[in-house]
């Protein structure tokens, strides 16, 4: 008679193991990143993240549109900035008439229904490489937290439906909410990106983007004064709570894989939407590993979505988004 109980009945076919799967990843857990840039015509392919693009504004189009097509309905845009526009201050980034501003509207104009998330971060607009205003060795805090505000106004102005922080200032997240609510942006969110670690993971974005930190004397190297300290666990809890009392909508986890138990202490802490970035360099590593034939890139990226939703996410922004559609056959 023993056992009386056998878990292997609910294995033993695939039918049965999809009637009690618990947990299903779907298109609609999505937020696909887009990297855009200057010129027409432009398809220009990141060395370090294949089959990943930086695209023009009119590519950006018709992009969004397949996106749409296939069932994606929501984005998160990043600029690629000239040298030439990059300064200390993130002016460029204020500009109405700015790469992202007009990013914005392609979106809005070629697919009106479609959800845009900005990022909002100064390092792609800094000629240092940082995501904040760097004086005397440091990043300004408060200073920066203001020029992130002006930031967001401006995303909110050129159609924006939330804004997305990505700089990890202190008490940016209450700067951005009262600078929207002073401009009647009542109804725009805000997705605070609210355990950011200092991770090594980040490198073929900002090699998309060119928004390295840059090594030159009396500036921080590294952006570790700023983002977390990746042995840090009951911060993240910390820097999230302060994030929700400060007025984000959607709190955010980056990089994902190597996160998963912050995704869940997060996701029992919070009763709000938690989302999870799965990086560039967890991309990369898969990308370069099934180039090789060292494993099933399918299902690598298959298990990884599902372990970074099991974890607790309810918003997944990763570049494998197009490579799991096509999946679904």
């Amino acid at each position: 008679m023993y056992p009386l109980i056998r878990p292997r009945r609910l294995r033993a076919s695939e039918s049965v193991r999809k009637l009690v799967r618990e947990t299903i990843v779907t298109p609609d857990d999505f937020l696909v990143p887009l990297f855009v840039t200057e010129g027409k015509g432009v398809k220009k392919e990141i060395p370090s993240m294949p089959n990943y693009f930086n695209l023009s504004l009119d590519l950006l189009e018709k992009e969004v549109k397949e996106l749409w097509k296939m069932g994606l309905s929501s984005v998160l845009l990043f600029a690629k900035v000239e040298d030439n526009l990059k300064d200390n201050k993130g002016t460029e980034a204020l500009n109405p008439d700015g790469l992202m501003q007009r990013a914005i509207k392609t979106v809005k104009n070629a697919c009106p229904q479609m959800l845009v998330m900005t990022d909002v971060a100064m390092d792609p607009f800094s000629s240092y490489g940082h995501d904040g205003i760097v004086a005397d060795g440091q990043i300004l805090n408060d200073e920066s937290a203001e020029v992130l505000a002006e930031m967001s106004v401006s995303h909110a102005k050129a159609g924006a439906d939330f804004v997305a922080p990505s700089d990890m200032m202190d008490g940016r997240i209450l700067t951005i909410r009262e600078a929207l609510e002073d401009e009647g942006f009542t109804n725009t969110g805000i997705m605070a990106y609210s355990a950011k670690y200092a991770s090594a993971f980040y490198g073929p974005f900002r090699d998309a983007l060119d928004s390295a930190p840059v090594d030159i004397a009396n500036v921080p190297k590294d952006k570790k004064t700023y983002q977390m300290d990746y042995a840090n666990r009951y911060e993240a809890i910390k820097e999230t709570q302060m994030d929700i009392d400060e007025g984000a909508d959607i709190v955010m986890v980056k990089p994902g894989l190597c996160y998963l138990d912050i995704v869940r202490e997060i996701r029992n802490e919070v009763d709000i939407p938690v989302a999870v970035y799965q990086v560039s360099g967890e991309y990369a590593m898969v990308k370069a590993a099934a180039e090789k034939g060292w494993l099933d890139h399918d299902a690598v990226m298959l298990e990884q979505l599902t372990a970074i939703k099991r974890a607790g996410a309810n918003i997944i922004a990763s570049y494998f988004a197009k490579d799991f559609i096509r999946t679904l056959g």
